[in-house]
């Protein structure tokens, strides 16, 4: 089952953007563009149907600050998504109780590693990623592949992990050098293709893990 996020975004241009990326990144992102339909949406669906909401803060009918008491009644973690950049509403939006406050415009893959870190902290993420016949299981730490396990060295599992999270989506070998070895490594980026080689290799994956010319990797699950 795909972990639902709430798009809560008055923007049409900006929510179909989002639920877009979300989507491709195996979300299931379901969209809604006023406050007072989201609040209606919230009695409706109950507690725990979603396990996140992106909220814009100024909303039509009920804003992003109102809609919050709503969202907490229905016990879903909160990023805003805003243009409102100044400090007092970033402290107003952090002390009401969301998770991270977010200020438009924003990259998608930021977005992607924000929303990835609150569903983790809040335990709402998905235990077990599944692309195609292999099946990685977050919580017991392990790669199943046909219903065998598959041995990986801890930088190889790490680096299917941030891939399979934010499937269809590029990265530069910088990005991911930087994401898993860290600023301060002082390694080649050839480190990353040797690591993408041993994944493709173990897990038959030559298909999946695409190169992107010239900038570095994506794994592709369209399914």
């Amino acid at each position: 089952m795909k972990t639902k996020i709430l798009v809560i975004e008055d923007d049409s241009s900006i929510s179909e953007l989002i639920c877009m990326n979300l989507e491709a990144a195996g979300y299931e992102a379901t969209p809604l563009f006023d406050g007072l339909c989201a609040e209606a949406f919230l009695k409706e669906e109950g507690k725990n149907k979603a396990a996140l909401a992106l909220v814009d803060v100024m909303l039509p009918g009920k804003d992003g600050f109102a809609l919050m008491e709503d969202l907490q009644r229905a016990e879903i973690p909160v990023i805003y998504l805003t243009a409102k950049d100044d400090v007092i509403s970033k402290v107003h939006g952090l002390k009401s109780g969301a998770e991270d406050y977010i200020v438009k415009p924003f990259e998608v893959l930021e977005l992607l590693v924000r929303i990835d870190k609150v569903l983790k902290r809040t335990g709402r993420g998905a235990q077990k990623l599944q692309i195609r016949n292999v099946v990685i299981d977050i919580r017991e730490h392990s790669v199943i592949k046909d219903g065998q396990q598959v041995k990986l060295k801890p930088m190889e599992y790490e680096l299917l992990v941030l891939l399979a999270k934010s499937k269809n989506i590029a990265f530069s070998r910088e990005e991911l050098l930087n994401r898993l070895w860290g600023t301060d490594y002082v390694g080649e980026t050839r480190t990353v293709d040797v690591h993408i080689g041993q994944l493709r290799k173990k897990l038959d994956f030559h298909d999946v893990i695409c190169t992107i010319s010239k900038t570095g990797y994506r794994l592709e699950d369209l399914d």
